[in-house]
């Protein structure tokens, strides 16, 4: 089972790259992901990425940071998937987007593997909840 740090830096690592791709060489972004009508939309949106992924890669590997990472990265991941799923099927972006989809439910998959990790049963608070997290390991 992965432990939520990882999943955070593997994620940030992967959000810094992928945001960084259009603001770096939008020309290169274009070639696997289609032309863009406005070059400005797309270098901001990477940067956003980018900044999501900065985040997470500097959580506190403690519970608050990891709280945060996790936040950070799920509203994220279900951002992306949200609108390749809803905008490929209109063709207003190319179905090349649909390997981004995939990408993002695997860290969604990742998030939610390390979250309900089979707790020991002194890792349960008098709640229930694992190790003081809600089920979803958010508060």
């Amino acid at each position: 089972m992965p432990r939520p740090v990882t999943v955070a830096r593997a994620q940030g690592l992967f959000n810094v790259v992928g945001g960084l791709w259009p603001v770096l060489s939008l020309r290169t972004f274009e070639a696997v992901y289609g032309r863009k009508a406005d070059g400005w939309l797309q270098r901001t949106s990477g940067g956003l990425l980018a900044s999501a992924g900065i985040s997470m890669l500097l959580a506190a590997p403690g519970p608050e940071g990891m709280r945060h990472a996790r936040r950070t990265g799920i509203g994220t991941a279900v951002t992306l998937l949200a609108i390749d799923l809803a905008y490929v099927p209109r063709r207003r972006i190319p179905a090349t987007y649909l390997m981004d989809a995939a990408k993002e439910a695997a860290w969604l998959a990742c998030w939610w593997r390390a979250t309900f990790r089979a707790p020991s049963s002194s890792a349960l608070d008098p709640g229930g909840r694992v190790g003081g997290t809600d089920r979803l390991g958010l508060r």
